[in-house]
């Protein structure tokens, strides 16, 4: 490894977990990158052997087989623009240029019968996904999904600003940008399709919803800036990366910034859990599911990040734990003195720094419906749940 740092098995209470048709979506993701031309030649037969169909399964176990397959497609398409335009791609240095192409793909999001970038590959299967995801979603999740692209699109195009430049932000705008640029809150909607619910605004949100879905938002990052340090700090392009910031503007070693930047994860999943819990104690089932939710997408991450040939690189192999620890380096219920996030400790009840059980899960293949009371009702096919979700939306806390 270029520094020599070794990446040491992170703290996960959460349980693996994986949708039983796991393959066959891997596979129909393979088939549809190629159907579309996602990305060049090269780039699209790397994407396709990344397993990637694998974590949307881990991001939705006992998901509707169709949105998994639908958010694997997904997930293949953001690497498509990530690696393709911003990563690799000469749009990544030129931020004047990039603004406007991916303000043309969001209008194609927005509404995909607009006659706009009728020859670009991208477009096509961007397309593709929001008419797919018509049949899944309510108003409301399409119009969340696309305000979730929209952040996504201003991230990149601040990391482009600065790759433009040579520059390296401070943790603070780092730590800000990073819920963003990882592309985490545009899979939100996609959670609740898979379970055929959709949350109240009453519950998604209230700040407190908010600050867990952005603890795991800086989870998945967090964990993915140690996944990838070694692939990343060893390519000729630039990158930005939290041991890099550390490393830059605090002028740590490289094993000092991975020390602090793993005990920064640790203490912000740990206060993730506390938060996690006193929400599901009350909060209405949709809630609880969506919890969970977070947390399968938190462990999908991890499982993902030490497996795939994105990270593990064989041809110049990275030395990734395999396991992961029981306890974590940090459980300190001090704030990080980050000011972008330090908020979260302000609406935690507080409580114990240990571990606290996250959200108990909804029964395997049920989603849940009506309020805290009433029985969840079993899974449905898209068109019935589509229909249903326009009548009965009642979430009572």
């Amino acid at each position: 490894m270029e520094h020599g740092v070794l990446v040491p098995p992170v703290y996960s209470p959460i349980s693996p977990a994986i949708h039983p048709r796991h393959e066959r979506i891997d596979q129909q993701t393979a088939a549809w990158a190629k159907s579309f031309d996602i990305g060049s030649r090269e780039l699209r037969e790397k994407l396709i052997g990344h397993d990637i169909g694998t974590f949307a399964a881990r991001i939705l176990p006992d998901g509707d087989e169709e949105v998994v397959s639908l958010l694997a497609d997904f997930i293949l398409w953001l690497f498509g623009v990530d690696d393709g335009h911003c990563e690799e791609g000469e749009l990544g240095a030129d931020p004047k240029e990039l603004v406007p192409e991916l303000s043309r793909l969001l209008r194609v999001a927005q509404n995909p019968e607009a006659p706009m970038l009728t020859g670009d590959s991208l477009a096509a299967g961007l397309r593709d996904l929001r008419y797919r995801m018509n049949l899944h979603a309510t108003p409301g999740q399409i119009a969340r999904w696309v305000d979730a692209l929209r952040e996504y699109f201003l991230s990149v195009v601040w990391e482009a600003s600065h790759r433009s430049k040579g520059t390296v932000p401070d943790l603070n705008d780092y730590t800000l940008m990073r819920l963003y640029d990882g592309a985490t809150s545009v899979v939100m909607p996609l959670l609740e399709m898979g379970y055929g619910y959709e949350l109240q605004p009453h519950e998604r949100d209230s700040t407190s919803v908010r600050a867990a879905a952005e603890m795991a938002y800086f989870i998945i990052t967090w964990d993915n800036d140690l996944f990838s340090y070694h692939k990343e700090s060893r390519g000729q392009q630039y990158y930005l990366n939290v041991l890099r910031v550390l490393e830059h503007h605090q002028a740590m070693s490289p094993e000092d910034a991975l020390r602090t930047a793993v005990a920064q994860r640790d203490r912000v999943m740990c206060l993730f859990l506390r938060l996690s819990a006193h929400l599901a104690a009350s909060g209405s089932p949709q809630l609880r599911q969506y919890l969970t939710s977070l947390t399968s997408f938190i462990r999908a991450a991890q499982d993902w990040g030490i497996s795939s040939r994105r990270y593990t690189t064989p041809e110049d192999p990275a030395d990734l734990p395999t396991t992961f620890r029981d306890t974590p380096t940090d459980d300190s219920t001090e704030p990080l003195d980050i000011p972008a996030v330090s908020w979260w400790w302000d609406i935690v009840p507080e409580g114990p720094g240990g571990p606290v059980p996250a959200a108990p899960p909804v029964p395997r293949h049920r989603q849940p419906a009506g309020g805290e009371g009433a029985a969840p009702v079993p899974h449905r096919p898209a068109r019935d749940r589509v229909a249903m979700a326009g009548h009965h939306h009642c979430s009572c806390a």
